[in-house]
């Protein structure tokens, strides 16, 4: 599951190795929450919905799998934001979400953004392909 931060590095194309990464990789294993998928239209319309940058994004999320949030997703962010909470771990409601919607998929979590491992108990599986270049 591509986070958002990496989903923007495959539109933007850079840094290159991210796209390498992926082109190595079937399609049909690739997805996005829901949750990416608002956050990359939110950035498009605070642009003004610039045409090239519409187009890019229409094009990602045509090729991309789109999971929606389901109940097992609500589930574990249930769990998931009260075992944080207990642990002192703050995270965005977004990011919660998103690292939620990870584990309930049984997806590993692509991303640049080190604040995910600290989510607790070893549960969400981090790739990230800009460091691991």
């Amino acid at each position: 599951m591509l986070d958002t931060n990496m989903a923007s590095y495959v539109i933007r194309g850079n840094p290159p190795q991210v796209r390498e990464r992926l082109a190595r990789l079937p399609m049909d294993g690739i997805v996005l929450s829901v949750v990416s998928e608002a956050e990359l239209l939110y950035g498009l319309a605070r642009k003004g919905h610039p045409a090239a940058l519409t187009r890019l994004i229409r094009e990602f999320l045509l090729r991309v799998e789109v999971l929606p949030w389901d109940s097992a997703a609500a589930a574990v962010y249930g769990d998931l934001r009260a075992s944080c909470a207990v642990s002192g771990i703050t995270f965005g409601a977004l990011d919660m979400m998103i690292a939620a919607h990870a584990i309930a998929s049984g997806s590993t979590l692509v991303t640049h953004d080190q604040a995910f491992a600290r989510i607790p108990g070893g549960i969400l599986a981090v790739e990230d392909w800009v460091a691991d270049a």
